[in-house]
């Protein structure tokens, strides 16, 4: 399954790879991959594969659950994919209130004591992941967990949702990502050891290529 996943990321271009000429993320950071997992929405085959992957994760992992959440934007049309699948209630979670209007955080209905399992695209450093959390356990919800498409495997985001009692299962991650990228060529040989220094300490590595 974590494989195929990530064959299926590679083909479509939703992971990219690239050392000769690092990705910039929101943050500032430099990085050698970098990961869009909406593109794999316009491709029904994969959409419905991925779809599949979450509603069997989701049922094995966690059981039965009152309602399913998107982390919003990602993780919207994901997690309502999978509410339907299941036959759930879907809400979906802004990173903070809106500034008119209602001021929800929280879209849809959702009660105190209800059981919430979260859906995200990806998780790098866990952050707005856990921002989504928080929100529904300040609502009264009981977070089971959180599934996502794809983890870069950091240890910020590993340290992150082990602090806040999170736990975090996904349908492909990134040593599976970059083992089928190298075995299918994506990426050369000798690309590995900066990948891997990346993974070691992504915060050096964009340091020293470049970031402002």
């Amino acid at each position: 399954m974590a494989a195929q996943t990530a064959e299926f990321l590679l083909k479509v271009k939703a992971v990219k790879l690239n050392n000769e000429h690092p990705f910039t993320w929101a943050s500032g950071r430099k990085s050698p991959i970098y990961c869009d997992n909406r593109v794999t929405l316009s491709y029904p085959e994969i959409r419905t594969f991925i779809r599949q992957r979450f509603t069997d994760l989701v049922s094995d992992q966690w059981g039965d659950v009152d309602v399913i959440a998107g982390v919003a934007t990602g993780g919207i049309a994901q997690g309502a994919l999978v509410a339907q699948e299941l036959g759930k209630p879907f809400v979906y979670v802004r990173s903070e209130q809106k500034s008119h209007g209602l001021t929800n955080q929280i879209e849809g209905e959702i009660h105190a004591g209800q059981s919430v399992v979260v859906i995200e695209d990806l998780v790098s450093t866990g952050k707005s992941s856990l921002i989504a959390v928080k929100a529904l356990r300040e609502k009264g919800c009981v977070v089971k967990g959180m599934a996502a498409i794809f983890t870069y495997g950091l240890k910020v985001a590993d340290d992150n949702f082990a602090q806040e009692n999170v736990e975090l299962v996904t349908i492909t991650d990134y040593d599976t990502l970059v083992d089928v990228a190298q075995r299918h060529e994506y990426i050369r040989p000798d690309a590995l050891d900066s990948l891997a220094a990346w993974r070691l300490d992504p915060e050096q590595w964009s340091i020293d290529h470049g970031q402002q």
